[in-house]
């Protein structure tokens, strides 16, 4: 019984230490109906969907609207037509608030997405070559 009673105070302190380093760092996030936001996008290995290659894929994207709070971590969002497939309703953690200037999105428009979430490279011109 004494060394279930210190294991238990042993993993008292653990969990108390790693609370301590969470009150630290978190902050909630909580938004409004009618606000502006990005959307997160998690690059998948082997699949390129917003136009740039690997450190350079962008890590958000858009700029939607929230039409309502769906519980106390989900919002429903204003996608574009072209966003048809996707699900509009998102966890807090995919979202990010829009401070400064709204033009620095990645325009839609510019990303044609098949079924299999999946696009054309197209090349627009050759810069420059070397032999």
């Amino acid at each position: 019984m004494e060394k279930v009673k210190i294991i238990k105070e042993l993993l008292k302190t653990a969990q108390n230490r790693q609370k301590s380093y969470l009150d630290v760092r978190h902050r909630d996030l909580e938004f409004k109906e009618d606000d502006w936001v990005f959307l997160k996008v998690s690059p998948m290995k082997g699949i390129m969907r917003f136009g740039k290659k690997r450190k350079l894929n962008p890590r958000y994207v858009g700029l939607y609207k929230i039409i309502h709070r769906i519980g106390k971590v989900a919002y429903n969002l204003e996608l574009p037509p072209e966003m048809s497939l996707v699900h509009l309703v998102f966890h807090v953690s995919m979202l990010k608030k829009v401070v400064g200037d709204p033009t620095l999105t990645v325009p839609v428009e510019a990303i044609e997405v098949n079924e299999k979430f999946t696009y054309e490279e197209i090349l627009v011109s050759t810069i420059d070559r070397q032999f």
